[in-house]
């Protein structure tokens, strides 16, 4: 049976399997050490029974640079979505969150999304997003599955030029779904909007 743990600096040398997917983007090694020093309780692998790291996830908490002009921070407070429309609340964020194609469609990374939730919800967060290429279809009907919405689009997101969807899944403290809005993917971004 695979167990889901905390990853470690020592599973970068048994992760590859989990990156081979073309899709996947794969760092540094002081990228994901940084994780580990900064977040490590939102870096977890899944083990198979043979000691093989199947799927990993990276997280992270945070918000923009600057504090809310406005406090208390309300993101259904028009002036935020008129004259901020880019402020990020503290917020969690999957990073990273890649599964080795042996082992697709067992729910690993249902799982590993569901314990960064728990993490958020621990920490206060608003929601939770990521960033997914908009060709990775597989991926995006997972994350819809998984209730995630897609925010808006990011032009040119990555470095071969494809665009990117930001999606997120408000938590328990946006009761009222104010992180999140219908028709995300017709709100075009430019890459320096985004932080």
């Amino acid at each position: 049976m695979a167990n889901i743990r905390p990853m470690t600096p020592v599973d970068l040398l048994r992760f590859n399997p989990c990156n081979l997917d073309h899709l996947t983007e794969t760092y540094n090694i002081g990228f994901y050490l940084d994780y580990f020093t900064r977040w490590p309780q939102l870096c977890k692998v899944v083990e198979g029974e043979s000691g093989q790291i199947e799927a990993y996830i990276l997280g992270k908490v945070e918000s923009s640079p600057y504090p809310a002009p406005v406090e208390p921070y309300d993101p259904g407070l028009k002036i935020y979505q008129k004259k901020w429309p880019n402020y990020l609340p503290w917020h969690a964020h999957i990073t990273c969150l890649t599964v080795a194609p042996a082992v697709r469609r067992l729910g690993y990374a249902t799982k590993l999304s569901e314990a960064l939730e728990v993490v958020g919800d621990e920490q206060n967060c608003w929601f939770v997003d990521l960033f997914v290429r908009v060709e990775n279809e597989a991926a995006i009907k997972l994350y819809k599955r998984m209730g995630y919405s897609v925010f808006r689009r990011i032009t040119d997101y990555y470095n071969d030029g494809s665009d990117a969807f930001d999606m997120r899944k408000p938590l328990k403290r946006d009761k009222n779904r104010k992180t999140v809005r219908p028709n995300g993917e017709n709100i075009k971004v430019d890459p320096s909007e985004v932080w």
